[in-house]
């Protein structure tokens, strides 16, 4: 057997965690023959629902789950931690505006950023959820200067896999079937899904789709589609929130497949024309562990102003948080 890893998972007691913790101890995130050690970090109220998720996770008898520990303070959990799936966050109530959302958030991410810095592996890998994702990411890169910011991504996964869903269900094909779809921007209502590039068996995508499809149906439905899964269930993403941030580390470990990439947004080198200090999604190819944008996408005019505008709003975020970076 392996050398257990050592996995952090902060807001460990919410419904993403619940979902997420019990597929980390199967070994669905690093195969079959990886043991993992659990650290969970959870806020003071919230610890006796989760000593009963640590009692479940115990009951399941899992072969590789070899510890669980439970902390408040993130220093404590993230403590030589391999991966870091950063979850937990205040969640958007009705009334509050996004600007609202950004600052109470910025704060915990600040400190778990410090907290990455003072007791996380070097070579620890970072996936932010907690919204808004791509700013906290990028707070939390600016609290960790001794990290490499490569190791910090904000999740785009979700978004990714969604509009991929949408592609194969409307040419009645298995998601299997589509490739080089690509999510751009922020983790918002803004963001660009965009289908130029990608293929269905193959065949370009645009060829078999109708215009109007795509831009009037396909590009809001992925857009709104975390508001219209709360609107029917009562409350915000979880199962598929966690199978994203699963697929998204799947990605980092064992890379992308060959012509193929992940949506995933990371701190910008300027690529595509993007500002250097953003936090902004982009197609990813992951070789030999090495992390890359997709290089050498022609972007429409139609799709360029999405970037705009994407660029935009994040540089407003920024600018709300300066205190903070």
């Amino acid at each position: 057997m392996k050398t257990p890893v050592n996995i952090a998972v902060t807001g460990a007691a919410g419904q993403i965690s619940y979902s997420l913790l019990f597929r980390l101890a199967a070994g669905d995130f690093l195969g079959p023959d990886q043991p993992v050690n659990l650290s969970l970090l959870e806020i003071p109220p919230a610890m006796k629902t989760l000593s009963g998720i640590v009692m479940e996770l115990s009951d399941c008898g899992f072969p590789l789950l070899r510890a669980v520990t439970t902390a408040t303070e993130p220093e404590t959990a993230f403590g030589d931690a391999d991966y870091a799936f950063l979850i937990g966050a205040k969640p958007r109530k009705e009334g509050m505006l996004r600007s609202d959302l950004l600052l109470q958030n910025a704060e915990i991410f600040s400190s778990q950023g410090r907290a990455l810095n003072a007791a996380a592996k070097r070579e620890v890998k970072v996936l932010v959820t907690g919204n808004p994702a791509n700013t906290n990411a990028l707070i939390a890169i600016h609290n960790a200067p001794d990290l490499p910011a490569s190791n910090f991504a904000a999740m785009t996964m979700l978004d990714h896999t969604r509009a991929v869903s949408q592609l194969a269900a409307k040419c009645a094909v298995s998601s299997a079937a589509i490739t080089n779809v690509a999510v751009w921007g922020n983790h918002s209502c803004a963001q660009y899904p965009d289908l130029h590039h990608a293929k269905v068996n193959g065949a370009p995508a645009l060829s078999l789709v109708d215009k109007a499809w795509y831009e009037e149906e396909f590009i809001p439905t992925v857009q709104y589609r975390g508001g219209e899964v709360i609107k029917a269930r009562g409350s915000s993403s979880a199962g598929s929130a966690a199978n994203a941030a699963l697929q998204h580390m799947r990605a980092l470990v064992l890379g992308t497949p060959a012509g193929d990439w992940a949506s995933m947004a990371l701190l910008s080198d300027g690529s595509y024309g993007v500002d250097a200090d953003l936090v902004f999604s982009f197609p990813v190819q992951v070789t030999n562990g090495k992390i890359g944008v997709a290089q050498g996408l022609e972007i429409n005019e139609f799709g360029h102003e999405f970037l705009l505008r994407n660029q935009r709003e994040l540089r407003e975020e920024r600018e709300a948080i300066k205190h903070l970076l």
